[in-house]
């Protein structure tokens, strides 16, 4: 069957030059993008009642973009002051550069891994007498905490923001060739608004094992996973797809 829908469960890209935009453009498909889950912010009261003091912290471990939007907004809400002295562990090389959104980048410490956790390690190791705070969602990897407790530091994890199941009500009797998923909250929120789901001739898509492993215990069909060494990117993956199925290849 050919693909003339495609509904991405994340919100529209914010860059003109998105390669969703040229894949629509390029395969004449329809892409719409509404994220199926959302990201709340915990009052700083609650933070507080987390036992938090910003003040005893010389060193902040950011994973994510989310965290580092987090983290400024509660210290706004708490009117702490953030030093100049303190040190930022990046997860990767787009938190670090997300970070330039509140810090003058060149003069502050800032320590960038590469991609997945277990790359700032080394880097959180060199500096273990920090007091390192790690403001983070309601739904953390488990590698992150068995990461850090294994280095010995001192460490204390925070939640400062929650994911949040979104309403999709208003897509019950809308249908689409291929949805796109990217985390396992995904299909979570997907049953959650649509217990009775049944996905017959609805391809699905996703992105990463853990997601795979989602869907499947779902006891639904994957017919297009990214990455793999031919298809890196979720886009690739899809125009691989469309072409087989639209042009017969």
């Amino acid at each position: 069957m050919k693909v003339k829908t495609i509904l991405v469960s994340q919100p529209e890209p914010k860059i003109e030059n998105s390669p969703y935009f040229d894949l629509s453009e390029k395969q004449k498909v329809k892409i719409d993008f509404r994220p199926f889950i959302h990201v709340e912010g915990v009052p700083s009261k609650e933070i507080r009642q987390q036992k938090v003091d910003l003040n005893n912290y010389t060193a902040i471990i950011l994973t994510s973009r989310n965290a580092v939007d987090h983290f400024f907004r509660v210290a706004e809400e708490m009117r702490f002051k953030v030093p100049d002295s303190m040190k930022y562990f990046c997860q990767s090389e787009a938190v670090a550069f997300y970070l330039q959104k509140y810090v003058v980048y060149r003069k502050r410490k800032i320590y960038v891994g590469k991609r997945n956790f277990a790359d700032l390690s080394p880097l959180i190791k060199k500096y273990k007498d920090e007091k390192f705070l790690l403001p983070t969602t309601d739904k953390l990897k488990p590698e992150v905490p068995e990461t850090l407790d294994a280095l010995n530091i001192n460490w204390k994890q925070a939640i400062f923001y929650r994911t949040v199941i979104s309403d999709l009500s208003d897509l019950e009797n809308v249908t689409y060739d291929i949805l796109v998923f990217f985390s396992p909250s995904g299909i979570e929120s997907l049953f959650h608004n649509f217990p009775e789901f049944k996905q017959n001739n609805t391809r699905i898509a996703v992105f990463g094992n853990t997601t795979i492993k989602a869907v499947e215990e779902k006891g639904l069909r994957v017919d297009i996973a990214a990455p793999t060494p031919e298809t890196p990117s979720m886009t690739m993956a899809l125009q691989k797809y469309i072409d087989k199925v639209n042009k017969g290849k």
